[in-house]
């Protein structure tokens, strides 16, 4: 009877085992995976970046909501050229409340840029990098990030080819072509990432940059629908390996592994979006000394803005 014991408990301490070894086999495969994918994807890219990794200083901390702010810095600078911001965005991940959440400010905002005085707020980025960008949000509408990351719109090509090879369906409003490189004509349609990116970059209209705001929020609802698929998660290592060097950012790969892998797998895939300035809190103005037309703004109006969308 005690034998018949210990052969069962034996063959349970046995079975055990190779079910750990089986969990291990498999985690160790799966980082293999993941890896070989990651350093592919990097290959790829090498090949096609002209982008010369400048180490920036950046003092961000966490915002006060318990979120992870990640200012995002559209540029086509290369190297250390002085150039100004295209695109400002502020992205935000909240891990407890499992929510994304996406500020898009208008880079002809009038602000006050600490140690320059008042300017167009993409200025900022070409006076002193992502730092001094950060700096000046954060004291004109009090919001610390934590993270940045300077995307090379190439590198956006890129990830749209690689992700969707069949083109990303897109109902292009109107006829487009002035200052960004392509043709674009209206009509239902699946664009590739060179024609992506000349839909959300194209200003030059009576909308201006408010329709090109609208169309980028848009196009990233888009690309966050169409990724968050159980089919994409395999490709994920491949996908930030193939837009690293493109991006300069003081993000680690393992982090922007997470947050991909928690959007895909997680409950909720919607982004909810805010434009600054918002409606009615905002005016055109002309300054002169070479600033030009810009968008002068109620500040205390925009900054409450501001607080509510990332505190609900």
């Amino acid at each position: 009877m005690r034998s018949e014991k210990y052969k069962k408990k034996n063959k349970k301490r046995k079975t055990w085992k190779i079910t750990l070894f089986v969990c291990l086999l498999l985690v160790a495969g799966l980082f293999v995976y993941s890896y070989l994918q990651y350093k592919q994807g990097v290959s790829q890219s090498l090949k096609e970046t002209e982008v010369e990794q400048v180490e920036y200083e950046f003092k961000g901390k966490p915002d006060q909501y318990g979120g992870t702010n990640v200012l995002l810095i559209g540029s086509d600078a290369r190297g250390k050229d002085k150039s100004r911001s295209d695109t400002i965005m502020i992205a935000q991940y909240h891990p407890e409340k499992g929510t994304y959440k996406m500020i898009s400010i208008m880079r002809d905002t009038y602000v006050d840029i600490p140690g320059h005085g008042m300017d167009k707020i993409n200025v900022a980025f070409a006076l002193g990098g992502p730092d001094l960008l950060r700096q000046t949000i954060k004291d004109n509408f009090d919001v610390d990030i934590q993270y940045y990351s300077v995307v090379d719109f190439k590198g956006f090509v890129q990830l749209i080819d690689e992700a969707f090879p069949d083109g990303v369906e897109i109902d292009v409003e109107k006829e487009m072509s002035a200052n960004i490189g392509v043709t674009l004509q209206p009509g239902m349609q699946r664009l590739d990432g060179e024609h992506l990116l000349g839909y959300v970059r194209f200003r030059m209209d009576a909308v201006g940059d408010f329709g090109r705001v609208q169309r980028q929020q848009q196009v990233m609802k888009k690309l966050a629908s169409d990724l968050s698929s159980i089919q994409t998660l395999p490709k994920l290592p491949k996908l930030v390996g193939v837009v690293q060097p493109f991006i300069n950012t003081n993000l680690q790969t393992t982090d922007m592994l997470f947050i991909g892998k928690d959007f895909i797998t997680g409950g909720n895939r919607d982004i909810d979006t805010l434009r600054i300035p918002v409606d009615g809190a905002y005016w055109d103005e002309r300054i002169g000394g070479g600033v030009g037309l810009v968008l002068a703004i109620d500040l205390e109006q925009n900054k409450q803005a501001i607080h509510d969308f990332l505190a609900k």
